[in-house]
């Protein structure tokens, strides 16, 4: 049994009693911090990074080390998903992930494989193990993969979107072919999320990055059902965390997931979340955009974000990732208000 140093956010995500709320930021590892694009540089690429054990590590400890956060994420990529089931994507600068390659046929579905952890990502678990060692025990560490539909949507759609519209065409279009390609991208997500476990994450979070671009009765065909039973596959694990953004729609559903955490985006109201949600524990919500404001001001919105939420089964977030051009003081700012509430 591991030793934790600080496990204030191991214990909240079960629903613990803590001295204080815990806090992390989503996208904490990236370019807000001049020390993580000094290794970025040195990589060469953003894939060569995700790819290489030794720097995604390096990358992954940055924010615990410079930001004094409560847990660590492990520094990877939704994208890597595909790519281990045989649909190679490139990280295109100011345009963001492309796939050469799409699905499109019956045939497509059929010639990718379920992803094989050790053989396909086990760059992934590398890093996880090497963090696991350097972290020696001072925080948890998050493992990560994107919920199947948002997977489904690169997959299709080949690049980033605004509406994903080819992607949303699939499901109207061709139902059975949309659910055999969630199927397979979940057995991928279960193994792989598994092995990350196995390799040493504490705890792990499903991004569901485009869930609010699906109508609530396309949300409960095509998404909750594969994120249900990845929630059940990791949940007698480690605790799991769903964040789906832009779903304000289905956080009743989300309550009867089979897991212990459930994000949320900074549209979704406190109080109605909390009724909604009153199983699980809520981690969020301040806008990222609130970072762009000056030191009082951050101040004062995350303390009135804190008192909303209420001492208990709360893990102190943003709504979204942080902005890769926030100033890394006012996001210290934010991380030492929520450490003093």
């Amino acid at each position: 049994m591991e030793v934790l140093q600080n496990d204030l956010f191991l214990r909240a995500a079960r629903g613990e009693e803590t001295e204080r709320v815990p806090v992390w930021m989503m996208r904490q590892a990236g370019r807000i911090l001049s020390e993580y694009r000094a290794v970025r540089e040195k990589a060469g690429s953003f894939i060569q990074l995700c790819t290489t054990p030794e720097l995604a590590a390096e990358v992954t400890i940055q924010p615990v080390d410079l930001l004094g956060v409560d847990a660590a994420i492990i520094f990877s990529d939704i994208l890597v998903v595909p790519e281990a089931m045989g649909l190679p994507y490139e990280m295109v600068e100011a345009r963001g992930p492309v796939f050469p390659t799409t699905v499109r046929t019956a045939q497509d579905v059929d010639n990718l494989r379920v992803a094989d952890p050790e053989a396909d990502l086990g760059y992934v678990l590398e890093a996880i193990r090497i963090t696991k060692k350097e972290l020696n025990g001072r925080v948890p560490l998050i493992g990560f993969a994107g919920a199947p539909f948002t997977i489904l949507c690169y997959m299709i759609e080949g690049k980033g979107s605004k509406t994903f519209s080819v992607a949303k065409k699939y499901l109207y279009a061709e139902p059975e072919l949309s659910h055999r390609l969630l199927q397979k991208i979940t057995d991928s997500t279960i193994a792989y999320l598994k092995a990350q476990v196995a390799a040493g994450a504490n705890l792990v979070q499903l991004f569901d990055s485009w869930a609010g671009i699906l109508s609530p009765q396309q949300y409960r065909e095509f998404s909750l059902p594969y994120i249900a039973q990845i929630c059940d596959a990791l949940q007698p694990l480690v605790p799991v965390t769903v964040f789906a953004k832009g779903a304000f729609f289905a956080r009743r559903e989300m309550n009867t997931l089979n897991c212990s955490v459930v994000g949320l985006d900074w549209n979704m109201d406190i109080t109605e979340s909390r009724e909604m949600l009153p199983d699980k524990v809520l981690q969020g919500n301040l806008d990222p955009c609130v970072l762009y404001s000056d030191y009082p001001e951050i101040r004062k919105q995350t303390r009135e974000m804190l008192t909303q939420f209420g001492r208990r089964k709360h893990i102190a977030n943003l709504g979204h990732g942080v902005y890769p051009d926030t100033d890394p003081d006012k996001v210290r700012c934010f991380i030492d208000t929520v450490k003093e509430f």
